[in-house]
């Protein structure tokens, strides 16, 4: 295991202890386990990593509302499907 030397402010030490206590952990456990979980949520796959982004970040608007009301703001645009061909009765 290696070890290194970082500066992390008062605060934070002081939140980190609290929580540490809390958990009945050392104050190295629970920063190997944070590292951990960074690490895990850094390497995930694709479009997942993105999955919950919006509320993650608290917001508390629906995705797909958002994208049907800007999607409302687009002009009506003209039906391009194919004609069907219409079948004459024998």
């Amino acid at each position: 295991m290696a070890r290194f030397l970082v500066d992390i402010p008062e605060e934070d030490v002081a939140r980190l202890d609290a929580l540490a206590k809390a958990e009945g952990k050392s104050r190295a456990a629970v920063l190997r386990e944070a590292v951990a979980n960074y690490i895990a949520a850094e390497s995930q796959q694709g479009f997942e990593k993105y999955f919950g982004l919006w509320e993650r970040h608290g917001s508390t608007v629906d995705g797909l509302e958002y994208e049907d009301k800007l999607r409302g703001e687009w002009p009506e645009a003209p039906d391009l499907s194919t004609p069907k061909k219409k079948h004459k009765a024998a």
